[in-house]
């Protein structure tokens, strides 16, 4: 296995156990994190985003598989099974997610879902009928940045 696929399935079984720590340990300090609710967040804020869900995911399962990886990038598929904490409402998202590595270290990562699917699991009927609708879109957004600068505040500047 390349030391960069090792590094993915760390993160990812760090994730797992909800161990933040060994999760920023796989990140360079300026990191830069997206997907299809937090657009471009660098550095601590990716950070924060990941201490926050963790916290508020009490039940979380995480699963991976497909690791790719070489010096340079790599990939995989994850999914995710936990309720969502705004709705108390279960959801099985599936992510594919792709890397870029620096110094033995995650410089950039992106991870890529439905996010149609994921309103539609995570809101109901709401997100079932207007979650494929850029307004919509925008809004789970706002919401989730929102939530990330209240929990930044709240823990000392993430």
């Amino acid at each position: 296995m390349h030391p960069n696929e090792e590094l993915i399935a760390r993160f990812y079984a760090a994730f797992a156990r909800r161990d933040v720590d060994v999760m920023d340990a796989c990140y360079l300090p300026d990191v830069e994190f997206s997907d299809s609710v937090f657009r471009d967040l660098h550095g601590s804020r990716a950070r924060a985003m990941w201490r926050m869900l963790a916290e508020r995911s009490q039940d979380l399962e995480v699963g991976v598989r497909d690791i790719h990886a070489d010096e340079d990038s790599g990939a995989a598929h994850w999914d995710a099974r936990y309720t969502y904490s705004a709705t108390g409402r279960k959801v099985v998202n599936h992510v594919d997610a792709r890397f870029q590595f620096q110094a033995g270290l995650i410089a950039v990562h992106h991870d890529s879902f439905n996010l149609w699917r994921w309103a539609a699991q995570a809101l109901g009927v709401s997100g079932r009928a207007l979650g494929w609708t850029p307004y919509m879109r925008q809004k789970i957004q706002r919401s989730a940045q929102l939530a990330l600068d209240r929990y930044i505040a709240s823990h000392g500047g993430g």
